[in-house]
């Protein structure tokens, strides 16, 4: 044996011995990524389209690669099952709809007990998404189901009024039933008209076969969804815009990776946030205008038919806002500080919910 070949399967004994000295091998992190909603909705595209391009850009001077797996539309997680399969590690990240986990992710869903604040989406996502950060009962909640926020809030637009009849005053919700997401079937309350929980994957099958008289959603979701098909009347009432969830990662595996690696996490993340945004801000108004040329017939609320539906609710908010303070959660800061951060951005509630 040469000096050569001793040199080399000395070497070779070292480094599998576990000494690498200044060598360092490229890493691969596996990355599977779940989202209930099928891609047909830009929040999950997105995924595909930014979060994951924008994360392999920002690894690439590290070296490390990822091997993805994307599971969408249910083929790992169903609709609200999403925290779940993250948390137990199935799934590293997740497009985590809090909308859905009103137990555990009560403080995320401030947003649906404060409906008609405001119709902006990019000043409720924008604000909620800094909140997740910033609020220490929104932070803990993340932590205490075992996930990590990563950004990427995901607003969506105005909710709209989708019927099978036309709607001209409140009472001709009465006896209706209409299908809500999570919180926002709270909306229905004091109207006449029954709410009835449900999501985006069943609302076109449950209107066409008389499950639902009508359902709340927004445009963007109710034109890829086909609603105005099955609900042609569109009512817009001014529930508001609303924060639905964010992208989170599990959160043993996310503390077992590198400072740089959460870097990149959470600046794809914000990649993905604002081509979400950009994208959700330039189809709001194509979308409604498609569905008229579809047949639909959109009429505006007046103010007077707002505040009437308004004042018949039950402050939904100081309700929500009191049981988690008797669970030992903070609901009345957060509450507080989510009412207080849009007036001061420039919202008008049709009802101030805290101060009341």
């Amino acid at each position: 044996m040469n000096k050569f070949t001793k040199m080399a399967c000395a070497l070779a004994i070292t480094v599998s011995a576990g000494f690498t000295g200044t060598i360092t091998a490229a890493e691969t992190l596996d990355i599977t990524v779940v989202a209930g909603h099928p891609p047909v909705f830009r929040w999950v595209k997105h995924i595909g389209q930014t979060f994951v391009p924008a994360l392999e850009k920002a690894l690439q001077e590290s070296g490390t690669t990822v091997k993805w797996s994307q599971q969408y539309g249910g083929s790992l997680a169903k609709v609200g099952e999403e925290l779940e399969t993250v948390e137990e590690g199935l799934a590293e990240i997740g497009l985590v709809n809090t909308i859905f986990d009103p137990s555990k992710m009560a403080e995320q869903n401030v947003t649906f007990f404060t409906p008609f604040v405001s119709s902006d989406a990019r000043l409720v996502g924008d604000l909620v998404n800094q909140m997740q950060f910033d609020n220490p009962s929104m932070t803990r909640a993340w932590s205490e189901n075992g996930l990590v926020y990563l950004g990427g809030s995901t607003p969506v637009d105005d909710y709209l009024l989708f019927t099978k009849f036309p709607v001209n005053s409140i009472a001709d919700l009465k006896g209706k039933k209409i299908g809500a997401g999570g919180p926002s079937v709270n909306w229905v309350n004091g109207t006449g008209a029954v709410g009835v929980s449900g999501n985006l994957t069943t609302y076109y099958n449950e209107l066409k076969t008389g499950v639902y008289d009508g359902v709340i959603i927004f445009a963007t979701a109710a034109l890829p969804g086909k609603l105005y098909e099955v609900a042609p009347y569109i009512t817009r009432i001014g529930f508001g815009a609303q924060y639905p969830g964010g992208l989170a990662a599990n959160k043993d595996w996310y503390d077992g990776q590198t400072s740089s690696v959460q870097a990149a996490l959470k600046s794809a993340a914000d990649s993905y946030r604002k081509a979400y945004l950009e994208d959700l801000e330039a189809s709001v108004t194509k979308s409604l205008e498609i569905m008229v040329s579809k047949g639909a017939t959109v009429s505006e609320a007046s103010a007077e038919f707002k505040k009437e539906w308004t004042s018949g609710m039950d402050n939904i908010a100081l309700e929500w806002a009191a049981k988690l303070d008797a669970s030992g959660r903070d609901g009345t800061k957060v509450l507080k500080d989510y009412m207080d951060a849009m007036r001061a951005a420039g919202a008008t509630p049709v009802r101030n919910w805290d101060q009341e």
